[in-house]
């Protein structure tokens, strides 16, 4: 159970807690003094002077980056359009985080919707989280259904905890407010997850037998028997994986075979749209069995887990887009969004290059850098802790993007001056923090122009604000 425990933080809510946790590594470094909200930074020194005077990457990029106003959510929007100028026509933008708990991650992913739900049409918000969770959050921000504190209490507990922050509380608030003022072209939330399927998919699915197919309802029924959850998810998803392997792939088997059902008689006219519902949250209960149907205590099975999970939220979110025709913000840790894995030997193939294969370049992928600062993560004891790290080194990815002259900016990858060009497409060590720390996978090395197409990059972060 300790191990199928320490999988499950590495199912959910990806990318960090991990398969190879790494040694204990100094996480309390003081963080450096703040600098003024939009100063820019002049060279340290004078060899950095001298780099800057002959085509340092730093001071290419410098040329094409654009400053950031602020990292919080309200005021003027003004300075993302340049932003928008890079979204272009992307239908699904990524936007990353370099930590899954800081204040400025959560706040950037707040100000950005904002931009791209009043000036770019986006009408959707995608989340690391369970499609069952989507749909219940969903329902409380289009129509009020449900208590918001509530729901996120008991949607994000577990390895989904990170979520349940005053930072997302704020953005779903705006979201619930700005679609009371338009009720008729609201915002939506979207689950691309498949760690846990909730009662209400069962109940959809059957709702949808019962009235539209009554000859498929009793099938139905005894192939989801005893799946249909009754206690909080991490109680399930613990108990389910507690279960012998070979009885997990037996119920994946049975969940197969319920999409195969409703598979068989395609909706038609008026039918047409309740029945690609309810096949899609047949879907969603059956990526949480297969998800589980992993040998999740052989490595090659974990890292075929993770190739699974990151391959289905793709799935999930071009899924959606293509049924709704909502463009899409979507929010994951910088190793889902990316088009190239951040570390391949556990994570073999990111969310965003299945994105890029699906959408060609209707994707977008933007990832979120930080030099120093505070994040909330699980130790190597379990707990939830507050972690600092200092300035990033010489040599890393963050070292010469803090060395760009904007305190928080952002910079298109596609379009670089020459010496730019070069050191982004080279090699280089970039933070890597996900839900536990520290694991093997916090510095890999990664080429950036290969990796994301955009990349905002702060100065400092803080530690995000947790609920509970």
């Amino acid at each position: 159970m300790n191990t199928h425990k320490a999988l499950l933080a590495v199912l959910l809510v990806p990318l960090g807690a991990t398969l190879a946790v790494a040694p204990a590594a100094s996480a309390a470094t003081p963080p450096a003094p703040p600098a003024a909200s939009t100063a820019a930074h002049a060279p340290a020194g004078p060899e950095e002077a001298a780099a800057a005077a002959f085509g340092s990457p730093e001071a290419a990029l410098g040329r094409v980056a654009h400053p950031l106003r602020t990292t919080e959510p309200r005021g003027g929007l003004a300075d993302l359009r340049p932003f928008g100028r890079m979204v272009g026509d992307a239908r699904v933008v990524g936007l990353g985080e370099a930590t899954h708990s800081s204040h400025e991650f959560f706040t950037v992913k707040h100000r950005i919707l904002r931009y791209l739900v009043e000036e770019k049409g986006f009408r959707a918000f995608a989340l690391e989280a369970p499609w069952s969770t989507g749909l219940r959050l969903d329902a409380y921000l289009t129509h009020g259904k449900g208590n918001l504190k509530q729901i996120m209490d008991e949607e994000f507990q577990g390895d989904y905890r990170w979520w349940n922050n005053a930072e997302y509380r704020d953005l779903f608030r705006w979201m619930r407010a700005y679609n009371v003022k338009h009720p008729k072209d609201p915002v939506r939330f979207v689950g691309d997850d498949g760690g846990f399927a909730g009662a209400e998919l069962y109940d959809k699915v059957n709702a949808y037998a019962a009235k539209a197919r009554p000859e498929l309802a009793p099938r139905l029924a005894e192939l989801y028997r005893g799946l249909r959850p009754a206690t909080d998810a991490e109680t399930y998803v613990n108990d389910y994986l507690a279960k012998p392997l070979a009885e997990r792939k037996k119920l994946a088997e049975r969940t197969g075979r319920a999409v195969d059902l409703l598979k068989q008689r395609p909706g038609t006219g008026a039918d047409a749209d309740a029945h690609a519902w309810a096949l899609q949250h047949a879907t969603a209960i059956h990526q949480m069995t297969t998800l589980y149907a992993f040998d999740l205590d052989d490595p090659q099975g974990a890292t075929g887990a993770m190739r699974y999970r990151d391959r289905i939220m793709a799935e999930n979110v071009a899924w959606w887009q293509q049924q709704t025709g909502d463009k899409i913000l979507l929010a994951a840790h910088n190793g889902h969004i990316a088009l190239k894995t951040y570390v391949p030997r556990t994570h073999p193939k990111a969310q965003g290059a299945f994105l890029r294969e699906k959408l060609g370049g209707g994707y977008l992928s933007v990832g979120l850098t930080f030099d120093h600062g505070s994040f909330n993560a699980s130790g190597q004891d379990g707990g939830v802790h507050r972690f600092t790290v200092g300035p990033a080194a010489p040599g890393t990815t963050e070292h010469t993007l803090d060395r760009v002259r904007y305190r928080d900016f952002v910079v298109d990858l596609r379009n670089t001056p020459a010496a730019a060009r070069t050191w982004l497409t080279a090699p280089h060590t970039v933070k890597n923090i996900g839900a536990t720390y520290p694991w093997s996978g916090n510095a890999p090395q990664i080429r950036l122009a290969e990796t994301h197409d955009v990349v905002i990059h702060l100065h400092q972060v803080q530690a995000a604000r947790l609920l509970k």
